[in-house]
């Protein structure tokens, strides 16, 4: 295995592993918020259990995120070198927001955890507010930073380095909105689905307590109306990556034939040998309206690309697929809950729902893991698209395995320590049992 091959496996699975507390550092002080608000509105004391018990998680999980993300940074230094000497000068500016909002976000978590009996419920209420829109914009600058790397702007290049430097107009990207808003919304929709998917599989055992009941009711809302809105985002995505990088659209859908009115293959395995992509199932002309809004629109092919411009083009189509296969189980899995709280007025929570929820659970995770599989591989063979080759951009320090196994140790080693916190915090939840009543709301 070669240097640059345990250099991409470190950064790859160091992203992989951050990117999960990311997202919980995204939506679940938005859901800690919304339990408080609840708290503060109802007087319920139901409510206010909730929301400790989501702070505490949110706490741990925060915690191992920072951890995590400091490994990231330095990695970037240590691993890409010439990359960050090569684009430090242009998307500096969003790396520095980013730290200004993690900052942000710690200070008020701080006030968040041990201010309950220091600042009225209003003042407690906002602190978290802060909180749940930092840790989001700490998500939107690195996906600007990201996006500009797919579709790099706000410079001219002169003799291969980058001058003239626009560090607002670099991040202004073609990629930026739509890549952000794809991932504030899976983020979402995937820890309200896995939150949901916990707080259910309790409730198949205590049907009648009324935290997990609470719980369950948020999350699920949450994570339903975001799963709703994911493919509205996607097809911006699409649309952006048509008109910015063909090849990776032709890699997505393992089209290696340039096309007018292009199909869309679901499943199907690309055989780079034989250029097709056998097993598929097409839907005529699809991927020319989704990428295009035209049914006779020209999609270009693999073919029109010299071949060591491709991507790997198995990997990418595979991790599409599973994308978009967790994506629209999530979405399915909402329809019927919207369908269910229509005709009943109730919060869904039959046995056979429940169950489907909880295999749905990690539907959003695994969609958000395999969408970033398909960003980074896809634009490979760049690291900054159509500019500095992923080659020209690693260390040349020998001896990569070392830093690879101890970091994949140390992750192992964090990961057991969380799910055994987590556990704990589930389990010794309380239960809240009231009226039948009050039990149906």
């Amino acid at each position: 295995m070669s240097d640059l091959l345990f250099a991409r496996a470190q950064m790859g699975f160091s992203l992989a592993f951050h990117i999960l507390f990311a997202v919980a550092g995204i939506a679940l002080p938005l859901m800690m918020v919304i339990a408080e608000w609840f708290w503060i509105k109802t007087g319920e004391d139901t409510y206010l259990q909730l929301t400790k018990r989501w702070a505490k998680g949110a706490a741990v999980l925060f915690a191992v995120g920072a951890v995590s993300g400091t490994v990231l940074s330095f990695e970037l230094g240590l691993l890409w070198p010439a990359f960050m000497k090569w684009s430090g000068s242009v998307i500096g500016l969003p790396f520095a927001l980013e730290g200004f909002a993690f900052f942000t976000e710690a200070i008020f978590f701080g006030i968040y955890l041990y201010a309950w009996d220091k600042v009225n419920r209003t003042m407690h209420l906002v602190s978290g507010l802060i909180v749940a829109i930092s840790g989001m914009l700490s998500a939107v600058f690195v996906v600007i930073a990201n996006a500009w790397m797919n579709a790099p702007v706000g410079f001219k290049l002169v003799n291969g380095l980058p001058t003239e430097v626009d560090p607002i107009g670099a991040m202004m990207s073609p990629a930026a909105f739509p890549q952000v808003l794809h991932m504030v919304i899976a983020s979402y929709a995937a820890i309200g689905f896995l939150t949901a998917g916990i707080h259910a599989f309790m409730l198949l055992k205590q049907k009648d307590n009324q935290f997990h009941r609470r719980a369950f009711g948020i999350a699920l809302s949450l994570g339903c109306v975001m799963a709703l809105a994911e493919p509205v985002t996607g097809d911006l995505l699409a649309q952006m990556v048509a008109h910015t990088q063909p090849i990776k659209l032709a890699a997505l859908e393992g089209q290696f034939e340039t096309e007018r009115g292009a199909p869309l293959r679901i499943g199907g395995i690309p055989n780079v040998e034989t250029r097709s992509t056998p097993y598929s199932i097409e839907i005529p002309k699809m991927l020319s309206i989704l990428a295009y809004h035209d049914p006779t629109a020209v999609v270009k092919g693999l073919n029109e690309f010299a071949r060591d411009l491709w991507p790997p083009v198995m990997w990418v189509h595979i991790n599409f697929q599973i994308m978009v296969g967790c994506g629209s189980a999530m979405a399915l899995i909402s329809l019927w809950a919207a369908f269910l709280f229509w005709k009943t007025r109730r919060l869904p929570d039959n046995p056979l729902f429940l169950k489907a929820v909880i295999l749905a659970s990690p539907l959003g995770c695994l969609a958000i893991e395999s969408g970033w599989m398909v960003t980074e591989l896809g634009r490979q063979p760049w690291v900054v698209h159509g500019i500095l080759r992923t080659s020209k951009a690693v260390t040349p320090m020998p001896g990569l395995w070392l830093p690879f196994t101890t970091f994949m140790l140390v992750y192992l080693f964090l990961a057991v320590i969380v799910i055994i916190l987590l556990y704990r915090q589930v389990s010794e939840s309380p239960n809240i049992v009231v009226d039948e009543g009050a039990g149906n709301a």
